[in-house]
This record gives structure tokens, sequence and C-alpha cells, in this order.
């Protein structure tokens, strides 16, 4: 149990840290020194930097997918409220972090994409399972009536995901949640409709 713990402890003090300032930015020595583990330790849970990096990537899929589940999920709920929730909980994070980290999985297709396959494929996953999710709710609003139907939910949500992780992008640049408050205006007044009678 004890050995979790410490492994727990890197990971979780590497993704504040990358989410911050960046994985190449970020050094084994400064994860190390975060959560006052020695360096030894780092190499008993990891064979490599890029070995660390996969378990962030991981472990932080893994928790926010718990909170995909629970916001666009919910049965007792809508569809639609459910994604206008999901939204809601992203421009929530935005003020919380003064616009600065916006999304870690986003933050690090864009850093590392291009430079690892091996992290390029690890992310693509984690994208696919979200945008999984969305298919779902899409699905649920769909079989209510309350958008058309005449677009693949598939597509649907691969739209919303790409959208909203660039509106997370421009948040970010601009120190404002506008962009993602733009792009969920024309979601549901452009895209998400009911279907004409």
């Amino acid at each position: 149990m004890k050995n979790n713990v410490t492994r727990d402890k890197l990971i979780d003090s590497g993704a504040e840290l990358i989410s911050q300032q960046g994985y190449n930015a970020t050094g084994i020595n400064a994860v190390l020194k975060a959560c006052g583990v020695p360096k030894g330790s780092f190499y008993h849970y990891f064979s490599s930097k890029e070995d660390f990096g996969l378990a962030v990537i991981e472990r932080f899929a893994a928790t926010y997918d718990e909170t995909l589940v629970a916001l666009l999920e919910d049965g007792e709920t809508a569809p639609l409220e459910r994604l206008k929730r999901y939204f809601a909980a992203g421009r929530d994070h935005m003020h919380e972090c003064d616009h600065a980290t916006g999304c870690l999985i986003g933050n690090l297709g864009q850093e590392l994409s291009g430079q690892s396959d091996t992290f390029r494929d690890a992310l693509n996953l984690v994208l696919q399972r979200w945008e999984q999710r969305f298919v779902r709710c899409l699905q649920d609003a769909q079989a209510r009536g309350d958008i058309a139907s005449h677009t693949a939910p598939e597509a649907l949500a691969s739209f919303i995901l790409t959208g909203w992780e660039g509106a997370i992008l421009r948040a970010k640049t601009l120190k404002s949640v506008e962009p993602m408050e733009q792009f969920e205006t024309i979601l549901f007044q452009q895209v998400l409709v009911r279907p004409s009678p």
C-alpha cells in the first residue's frame, strides 16, 4: 500500500507541474522536490520520464472519465442539459485556474503529438474514449427528438470535442472564457437544433 502511495504522489505532483509548465519543461528533479521523494524512488516506479508521462496521462484520463460519466451519462437529466453542465464545469475550471492550465490532455496533445508516436497514440486513445461519452449523450438527445438525427452522433461528438478544445486554447490566450461561451452559444443555437417539423 505504501508503495502505491509514493507512486500516486509522484504522479499527482507531476500532473500539477506538467499542467502549469508543460511536459518538456518539467524535470524529474522538480517532481521529486515537489513531493519530497528521493531520486531512487522515481526509477523504482518508472523506467523513464516517458513512462512517467504516460502514467500521468492515464491517471488524469481515468479521473476525468469519472467526471464525464457523472456529467454526460446522468439518466435523470435531459441530454442537452448534461452537455450544458459539462460546458459550465469547463468554464468554472478555467476561472479557478485563472485561465492558466486548461485541459492537460489538450495541452499535451499540442506539445507532444509531433514529438512522440507513443504519446500521440496514448493521447488519441484518451480523446477517443471521451468522444464515446459524447456519442452516448447525443444518441440520447436524438432518441428523444431533442436534436435532429441527420448528422451521425459520432461526427457531432468529434466536432464538439475538437471545437471545445480549441475554445479552451483561445480562452487561455485571451485570459477570458468568452471563446468557450461563444462556442457553446453557436453549438446550441445552430448545430444541436430540434428537427424541422
